[in-house]
C-alpha cells in the first residue's frame, strides 16, 4: 500500500469521495483538510475503494476522518490501523477522529469505543440575517450603535486583501493573549493562524469565500468560509477589531445576507472553550451537530 502526501492536484479525488454521502460536519471537506498541512504531515491511501487520511506530527498519527467509500470496508479499517500503530509508539494513539452520528452504530457493532467530542454548531441562515424577535435584541443593539457611529465598507474577499487580514489576525491574536494567559488557548491561535495563512497563500486553488470590512479605508474585519453543500455553508474563520463595538455581529449577520443560496450556516465546533461555547449558543442555534472518536476496545 502506499502512502501518497497529499496536495493540491489531490483536490478531485478527496471531492469525489467527499460527495458519496450527505454529511453534516464542517471538516468534510477539502478546504478543511488542506490547511491542516501547516501543522501535520496529511497523507493518503485507497484502501479496497476507500479513501483513507492519515494526519502525523511528532506526538503521532491518526485518521482525521472514518474511510471514505461507498461502503465503510472492515479492510481499509485494519489495514488503517496497521498503518497507525506503526508509526504510534503508544497503539492507544491509533484513533479515527470526526465521526458523524449516523456511522457511530457500525463503529459499535465492530467492537469501538466510541467517545463524543465537541460537535459543530449549525444556525438557520434567515434566522441570523434577520435577527427577528426578542431572543436577538442584544445582537440587533450591538448592530445599530455600530452603524450609528462607523460608516463601514463591505466587500467580497479577494488575494489582494491577504496580507490586510494576517495584520488584523496578528493584531487580534495579541489582544487576545492580553486577557488569556491559558497556554492551550494561546497554542489553539497561533495554530489557527498557521493555518490561515496556508489558506490565503492556497487561495486560488479553494474554493473559499468571505468578506472584508473597512472603517476609514483600514481592514477592522473579516470573514471567510466555503460551501459544505447546496444547503450548508461553513463558517472557518471571522475575526474582526475588539474595540470596534458591534462589528462581530455586524459582520456575521450581513455574511448571512449574501449568503441566501443556503438554508444552514455551519459555525463549527467549540474547540471546548467555554466564552467560545457561549457565543455561540447566543445565536440560537438550530440544533447542534455531534461529533465521536473511535478507539478500539481491547488497547
Amino acid at each position: 500500500m502506499k502512502l501518497n502526501s497529499l496536495k493540491l492536484k489531490d483536490k478531485r479525488l478527496f471531492l469525489k469521495h467527499l460527495a458519496l454521502k450527505k454529511h453534516s460536519l464542517a471538516v468534510y471537506a477539502f478546504e478543511n483538510i488542506y490547511i491542516w498541512k501547516s501543522m501535520y504531515s496529511i497523507s493518503w491511501a485507497t484502501i479496497d475503494k476507500n479513501l483513507c487520511i492519515f494526519f502525523q506530527d511528532k506526538s503521532g498519527c491518526f485518521l482525521y476522518l472514518p474511510p471514505l467509500g461507498e461502503r465503510m470496508s472492515a479492510l481499509a479499517l485494519d489495514e488503517s490501523f496497521r498503518v497507525m500503530d506503526r508509526c504510534n509508539r503508544n497503539r492507544q494513539l491509533s484513533r479515527i477522529e470526526n465521526l458523524e452520528e449516523d456511522t457511530r452504530a457500525f463503529f459499535k457493532k465492530t467492537g469501538f469505543l466510541c467517545r463524543e467530542k465537541p460537535g459543530d454548531y449549525l444556525y438557520l441562515r434567515k434566522q441570523i440575517a434577520v435577527l427577528a424577535g426578542n431572543k436577538f435584541k442584544s445582537k440587533r443593539s450591538s448592530i445599530n450603535y455600530f452603524t450609528k457611529h462607523y460608516e463601514p465598507s463591505v466587500s467580497e474577499f479577494s488575494k489582494r486583501d491577504s496580507a490586510e487580514c494576517l495584520s488584523l489576525y496578528g493584531e487580534w491574536m495579541l489582544a487576545r493573549f492580553k486577557s488569556n494567559l491559558d497556554n492551550v488557548y494561546r497554542g489553539m491561535m497561533e495554530d489557527s493562524l498557521k493555518c490561515l495563512q496556508l489558506l490565503l497563500k492556497a487561495y486560488p486553488s479553494l474554493e473559499v469565500r468571505g468578506l472584508v470590512v473597512r472603517i476609514e479605508e483600514r481592514v477592522k474585519g473579516f470573514t471567510l468560509g466555503y460551501e459544505l453543500d447546496k444547503q450548508t455553508f461553513c463558517v472557518l474563520y471571522e475575526v474582526t477589531d475588539l474595540s470596534t463595538k458591534g462589528l462581530a455581529q455586524f459582520i456575521f449577520r450581513e455574511f448571512c445576507i449574501r449568503l441566501k443560496s443556503y438554508r444552514y450556516i455551519n459555525c463549527m465546533d467549540d474547540s471546548g472553550l467555554e466564552n467560545l461555547r457561549r457565543v455561540k449558543l447566543s445565536y440560537h442555534p438550530s440544533r447542534q451537530v455531534k461529533a465521536y472518536i473511535a478507539v478500539r476496545k481491547d488497547v
